[in-house]
């Protein structure tokens, strides 16, 4: 029988991770369907349990429900725990879930090579992804600094996350705290919105802006545009995706594959 896995999340519609799930299934020979399930706030512990009555293998777990996802297992991931969110889920049987975050792998992956003595990131928003990215900055070692507009946000992820490693500040003030840094990562949602970030010289610093597609490319052109090497979020998802994957079937899908059709898919759109 087809077994079935999905993402949950709400809004869900845009999510390409239906797309890349469900070739790497085909690749690989797995008799199984990925979904796209929205699920509204307040109504994720029953949907879990309409999962249990479908064969259902595991799910995805995106806004608003990460942290719910986390309370919601029986069995949790030191990472998890640690980050307080959970964006996989593993059906383990007779009602029973195991809670992963693979934000953290997959951001890492993303980012690429760092060097912890050198590098000097900062990390513009204090939401959900932010803590991955500063959980993961802390194990690696990496100096950084957290910029919210909600500045007790900021200063509460670096005392629970940072490890001694990270500082924080006002997000209006981002301009005086890029001038030193060698990474810029954006993680607001400025974007959504229209927002760009006034980004003075880049002299081939890396931009990285987690979101992708139509609400990132005004911002990564002009980042650019001034000297910044870029990268969207598109790597990051496929990564995060690609160790999800991995934890339900025990094979590393192929990533590069999957950022083939994410790509394909976006410029179809435009």
């Amino acid at each position: 029988m087809t077994k079935l896995l999905g993402v949950i999340g709400d809004p869900i519609a845009h999510s390409l991770s239906p797309l890349i799930h469900n070739g790497w299934l085909r690749d690989m020979g797995f008799d199984a369907t990925y979904e796209a399930m929205h699920v509204p706030r307040g109504g994720f512990d029953k949907a879990l349990k309409t999962l249990e009555n479908r064969d259902c293998i595991g799910v995805n777990v995106t806004l608003p429900h990460k942290g719910t996802a986390l309370h919601a297992a029986s069995d949790v991931s030191e990472t998890a725990q640690t980050i307080g969110a959970a964006n996989t889920l593993t059906y383990l049987g007779k009602n029973q879930w195991r809670a992963d975050n693979s934000d953290v792998p997959g951001f890492v992956t993303a980012l690429g090579q760092i060097d912890s003595e050198m590098d000097k990131v900062v990390v513009l928003g204090a939401g959900g992804s932010a803590r991955a990215i500063v959980h993961s900055l802390s194990v690696i070692g990496v100096s950084h600094t957290i910029l919210n507009r909600t500045v007790s946000k900021a200063e509460d992820l670096a005392r629970d996350l940072g490890r001694g490693k990270a500082n924080f500040g006002p997000l209006d003030q981002y301009k005086e705290y890029i001038d030193s840094a060698t990474i810029l990562i954006n993680t607001t949602s400025m974007g959504y919105a229209g927002e760009l970030l006034d980004l003075a010289d880049g002299s081939e610093r890396l931009f990285f802006d987690i979101s992708y597609g139509k609400i990132s490319a005004p911002q990564l052109q002009l980042a650019s545009d001034r000297g910044w090497r870029v990268k969207d979020g598109l790597t990051m998802l496929v990564a995060q995706a690609a160790f999800s994957f991995e934890i339900w079937f025990g094979e590393m899908p192929d990533m590069d594959d999957g950022l083939r059709r994410c790509h394909a898919a976006l410029e179809a759109t435009t």
